[in-house]
């Protein structure tokens, strides 16, 4: 083989080459799509389900009757307006997890699909955080109205020391309740945000 036909055979291996890396990066590429696609989707069934259960819940132990024995009809009142605008509030998330995932799931360049994925990740964050904060301050209200309008409690409170000791205990609760619902989200929705991390990692070493 002389020179000129080993130049020739290198310029088309070179050739070849680039081809095969080309087309490994779009193979990747659409594979870390369909996963982000995948993804995206259980955060939505998720959180679907996750309001069917607690609101099914609220119907099985029929809560209204309950909170009808404690609470005056003025407070009735504002607790199913503040129990509407919470279910707009979860809505309005559920319909951005949605758009998250027609989003994701229609084929686009790369940097969109890394775009997308890091919109994905806030709003599931906001949700944990919005959650988590209407945990703890849908309990603060509870016991506050519990100390002013049960007559017993009431009394109780008037004791030198219990006041104390009652708000202490109240506290305690709020903080372990959201620190149990945090570790429940984390494991709900942390493993799937974590792939969906490293979906966004590969993407990123794929678009350098």
């Amino acid at each position: 083989m002389n020179m000129e036909e080993l130049d020739l055979l290198k310029k088309d291996w070179k050739r070849n080459e680039s081809t095969f890396h080309q087309i490994s990066e779009s193979t990747i590429s659409e594979m870390l799509h369909k996963k982000s696609s995948s993804i995206v989707k259980w955060i939505l069934i998720i959180s679907i389900l996750e309001v069917s259960v607690w609101t099914a819940l609220s119907i099985f132990f029929d809560s209204d009757a309950a909170m009808k024995k404690v609470y005056s009809d003025e407070i009735l009142w504002y607790i199913k307006i503040f129990n509407i605008l919470n279910y707009v509030v979860i809505a309005v998330f559920i319909g951005l997890f949605y758009r998250n995932y027609k989003s994701i799931s229609t084929l686009k360049s790369t940097k969109q699909l890394m775009t997308d994925i890091l919109k994905t990740r806030k709003t599931v964050q906001y949700y944990v955080w919005y959650n988590l904060g209407m945990i703890a301050f849908s309990m603060i209200v509870v016991f506050i109205l519990a100390f002013n309008l049960n007559p017993q409690v009431h009394k109780l409170i008037k004791t030198p020391g219990v006041l104390a000791v009652s708000i202490l205990i109240c506290l305690v609760a709020v903080v372990a309740f959201v620190v149990v619902f945090w570790l429940f989200y984390r494991l709900l929705y942390g493993i799937l945000l974590r792939k969906l991390n490293r979906n966004y990692d590969e993407l990123r070493k794929v678009d350098l």
